[in-house]
């Protein structure tokens, strides 16, 4: 049994070594060609409209702000500032999202914001994406390189097409740091050891973003009060917790699995799941020695047999928001088939190791 399990740990370090860092490098290279047509296109926003400022900026050779959705496909989200004189509202009424209100006693002239406040005193996430939306349209026509960027159309979200190859969605978002949404109360549950006091800490310290984009959760029905909401989103606090072990590893092993295999009509799998999953598993190992190189095979079944169980109940809670369901809207049919996909990868994987070499 040993033997088969370091068999796999070789093999997966062998994928890990080939394919995903070839991956890697293949995605480094699109973000810095992809980051210098929007950081142009951004440039020109800021000169019609100084309260978009761009916040695209490269440190450590990674770029602040830029979230890989697939390999032709990304997401630049655009801090605003200057949030300060709104309460942020999470009531739980809208999974996923929340909403930003005039503090009490502060006038609409003390924010900068001010034409996209509603009559009822929110910040209409909506109304500030359109405007931006119109910005971005007029940058693209302006800018250096409009030969090869063009908005993509029948869309409220801000989307470019970059030499007809990759798709870039630019969203606008607030940073709110120092404090935890009540929707997210419940995370760490307090049987779960993972990932220990100093670590929640760390965590909630990071806080969320706020991003003015559609809500999962709102898909088809859209009210004005749900089209003011913002979405929550963790992607810091995410990758503070993935830090240690052989977490990353799993993950960028996870994500090729993905890109090579699970990427179906209709998408029903991002890597966005396998972010979550991965999460998941933390807490159901929650010993750093869970994390050890040599437990790499344990930890990357346990992840794929808990995707084949959430595809076959249509159900993938966010890890910290769980009345958030991530597989909401996605055609039963197109969770199916990943479902068999999947299976057949990793009873692939389970029963012989060197199946990696053709993966």
């Amino acid at each position: 049994m040993i033997a088969t399990q370091a068999k796999l740990v070789y093999q997966l370090n062998k994928y890990y070594n080939e394919r995903s860092q070839a991956r890697k490098a293949a995605i480094a290279k699109t973000i810095r060609e992809v980051c210098k047509v929007v950081s142009d296109v951004l440039k020109e926003v800021e000169v019609q409209e100084p309260r978009f400022i761009s916040s695209l900026s490269e440190i450590d050779a990674r770029y602040e702000g830029m979230e890989v959705i697939a390999p032709n496909e990304f997401e630049v989200v655009l801090y605003l500032n200057q949030m300060g004189v709104f309460n942020f509202v999470d009531d739980g009424s809208l999974p996923g999202c929340a909403v930003l209100k005039l503090s009490d006693g502060r006038k609409r002239s003390m924010s900068l914001w001010v034409e996209f406040i509603t009559a009822s005193g929110y910040l209409s996430a909506r109304k500030i994406r359109s405007r931006f939306q119109t910005l971005v349209a007029q940058a693209v026509d302006k800018c250096s390189y409009r030969d090869v960027v063009k908005m993509v159309a029948d869309t409220s979200e801000v989307k470019l097409r970059i030499r007809e190859r990759y798709v870039v969605q630019i969203t606008p978002a607030f940073k709110c740091t120092g404090i935890w949404p009540r929707s997210a109360a419940q995370w760490p549950m307090p049987h779960i050891p993972w990932p220990g006091p100093n670590r929640v800490a760390e965590v909630k310290a990071e806080g969320f973003n706020l991003l003015s984009k559609e809500c999962y959760s709102l898909t088809g029905k859209q009210s004005s009060a749900e089209s003011d909401a913002w979405v929550l989103q963790f992607a810091e606090a995410e990758n503070r917790l993935l830090m240690s072990g052989c977490r990353k590893k799993c993950l960028s092993i996870l994500k090729t699995l993905r890109d090579r295999h699970l990427e179906l009509p209709g998408q029903p799998l991002n890597n966005y799941h396998m972010k979550t999953l991965l999460l998941y598993e933390c807490e159901k190992h929650p010993r750093e020695t869970d994390w050890d190189e040599s437990c790499l095979g344990d930890r990357l079944n346990g992840i794929l047999l808990q995707l084949i169980s959430c595809l076959q109940c249509r159900r993938c809670p966010h890890y910290f928001l769980p009345n958030l369901d991530l597989f909401q809207g996605k055609p039963h049919s197109g969770l199916e088939t990943a479902a068999k996909q999947t299976w057949r990868l990793a009873r692939e994987i389970l029963t012989n190791a060197k199946s990696l070499d053709k993966l």
